[in-house]
């Protein structure tokens, strides 16, 4: 099972919806998937189109992370039926675990080592998925230090912006600083620059700067400001779901960042044997 957290320092670069589009290529592609929704803002949740159905959140989970049932409490998508075909009746499986702001409680500097291994707790007894997308909020205190020690790799997404690609660098930095300390397992999955506009000479600018400053670590294809793209969002559906070309070609673009992201290849395999 692939531990994946999406991160980023500086709000509003569009983090969640980076999730939001790896985890509808997910669901194209058979691969069973959770997403964990850790923002307390809990977007990725509403975005998923999840009913809740008396299930606990995943801050209540935490909070009784060495009893807590995960595997019992997570919610199937909106999406999921919907991906279905009339030649395969199988619902594909994209789960939830649903944010709330009662896990705002983690979210502070000072937490402790045995608090920042409460999601790997969870983790470790939950089974039958092959990939699993952390949304994590936009800081580094003590939820996405959660998420990082429950998590294979983590992928940074940043705007082509002057602050936000100064940010992405001290998130670099500090994740290398957690690995050494807390994670040693943890990788760099990548950095995507997300919300690119070609026409704007000020992105062009930031992109070449990225590809100086984060080498091959900044992974391609870059995603671009699409209107499109937000008014799927807006309606909580899954971008590979959507009509028109614009969503194909934004579809497109993020099976290709998955397989950037995660072993995709091998994990299709297993779902065939």
């Amino acid at each position: 099972m692939q531990v994946v957290s999406i991160s980023s320092l500086k709000g509003g670069v569009g983090k969640t919806s980076v999730t939001l589009g790896l985890a509808s290529a997910a669901l194209t592609a058979g691969i069973p998937t959770l997403v964990i929704d850790l923002d307390p803002h809990a977007d990725a949740t509403t975005g998923l189109a999840v009913r809740p159905g008396g299930r606990i959140d995943v801050g209540r989970l935490l909070k009784n992370a060495r009893r807590g049932d995960l595997a019992a409490n997570t919610v199937p998508s909106g999406w999921a039926a919907a991906a279905r075909t009339p030649q395969d009746q199988t619902v594909p499986v994209l789960d939830v675990a649903m944010g709330s702001a009662y896990s705002g409680i983690y979210d502070r500097p000072d937490l402790g080592r045995r608090d920042q291994g409460r999601l790997a707790g969870l983790l470790s007894r939950v089974g039958g998925y092959s990939l699993v997308l952390v949304d994590c909020p936009p800081s580094l205190n003590g939820l996405t230090r959660i998420a990082w020690t429950a998590s294979n790799k983590v992928l940074l997404v940043a705007e082509p912006a002057l602050f936000s690609v100064a940010g992405t660098e001290r998130t670099l930095r500090a994740l290398e600083l957690f690995r050494r300390e807390f994670a040693p397992h943890l990788h760099t999955a990548g950095i995507v620059a997300n919300r690119v506009r070609e026409t704007s000479s000020e992105h062009r600018f930031r992109l070449a700067e990225m590809r100086q400053m984060f080498g091959d670590l900044l992974l391609q294809p870059s995603l671009p400001d699409d209107p499109a793209w937000q008014q799927v969002q807006g309606a909580a559906h899954a971008v590979h779901q959507w009509p028109g070309e614009s969503a194909r070609h934004t579809a497109g673009l993020f099976d290709q960042l998955l397989g950037s992201v995660v072993d995709s290849g091998r994990m299709r395999s297993r779902i065939r044997r």
